[in-house]
């Protein structure tokens, strides 16, 4: 009998939510994710410690503003456990942009450019490298500028199926709908527990993923930000899952039937909008919310989105939460650094 985790490559692309080399070599996934908390934590480790030190003799040689110097040593960083992410995967490694430019369009395309020119000089094209952008309306907005540009987005903090929508319209190559996050409010909110069939996070994955395919829609499903074993096994089949190393450890442990639950050509999921005339029917946790619009058919308006957000007080907490968070470790990335610079 093989273990769950191998019978899950077969039908899923498993993406690992780590900068942890060892983890990445022994686990092999195809793709690996990043973000300011993964970095923080990897250049503490012994395994980053040449490529810290290359960082910083760098920032040492520049001069001009500390802070400034202690920012770009640390987007080089960022670059850097990219770049040894992909000596071990064959795939794509996920790179973020700044939290605190998650309402900039403008900043958000320019540091996008940055990320793929950085990689370019390292002698990796973009083919290789996906930009994650925060789910907000002006990240979704940024990404629609970059796919255009033929930079590939991976749509990060993607809680709401209204983001999963836009972004899909706005031709995102990837969408990660974050199901622990998404769980955690849930739990905390109703003070029980959840089931991996009736869990809020898993649910709201397989609607999108069935709205995806119901309409053809390209932009592959990661699903993100699992709680547990039983979270996954209940995604299994989705395009991609982005795990963390100690639940693909537990996969790689279960000698257990996994079953799919998830197919392609399975489109019998219920609808997360259906015109009628001039209302859309939106699903808002268990409510459906009605929204009239100009031309329901047609692609999601600021308007529509920032109210559909607003209606969920668990996108709007969590997308501000995740915000802030990936914010603050970039912040402390940086202050690390500029201590180091010393």
């Amino acid at each position: 009998m093989t273990s769950k985790l191998d019978q899950l490559r077969a039908m899923t692309t498993i993406v690992a939510d780590t900068g942890d080399l060892d983890a990445v070599a022994r686990l092999k996934p195809v793709d690996c994710t990043t973000n300011p908390t993964i970095v923080l934590k990897a250049i503490g480790t012994e395994a980053y410690a040449d490529v810290v030190e290359e960082a910083l003799s760098w920032g040492r040689r520049k001069g001009g503003d500390a802070s400034y110097v202690a920012a770009a040593t640390s987007d080089r960083l960022a670059i850097s456990v990219g770049m040894e992410l992909l000596r071990l995967v064959p795939g794509y490694v996920s790179t973020e942009v700044d939290a605190n430019l998650s309402f900039n369009v403008d900043a958000s395309i320019a540091k996008a450019r940055r990320i793929i020119a950085d990689y370019r000089e390292r002698g990796v094209e973009r083919e290789r490298v996906l930009i994650k952008l925060a789910s907000t309306w002006e990240g979704i907005r940024a990404a629609e500028a970059l796919q255009r540009e033929g930079i590939q987005c991976n749509m990060t903090l993607l809680l709401n199926r209204a983001q999963a929508i836009a972004s899909a319209e706005a031709g995102a190559f990837l969408i990660s709908p974050f199901v622990g996050r998404i769980y955690d409010w849930h739990r905390t909110s109703t003070g029980r527990d959840f089931a991996p069939h009736e869990d809020p996070g898993v649910r709201s994955v397989r609607e999108i993923y069935g709205y995806y395919k119901r309409n053809g829609i390209p932009t592959v499903v990661m699903g993100a930000s699992f709680r547990s074993i039983g979270q996954i096994e209940a995604l299994a089949g989705c395009d991609r899952l982005t795990i963390a190393p100690a639940l693909l450890d537990e996969l790689a442990g279960d000698m257990g039937k996994l079953e799919r639950v998830l197919n392609p050509g399975d489109v019998s999921t219920k609808s997360m909008r259906e015109p009628e005339d001039a209302i859309c029917h939106w699903f808002v946790g268990e409510d459906v919310v009605d929204i009239k619009r100009p031309d329901p058919a047609g692609p999601m308006d600021e308007i529509t989105f920032r109210w559909i957000m607003n209606e969920d007080a668990m996108a709007t907490e969590k997308l501000a939460d995740g915000i802030r968070i990936f914010a603050r470790d970039l912040a402390s990335l940086r202050a690390e650094t500029r201590g180091r610079l010393v």
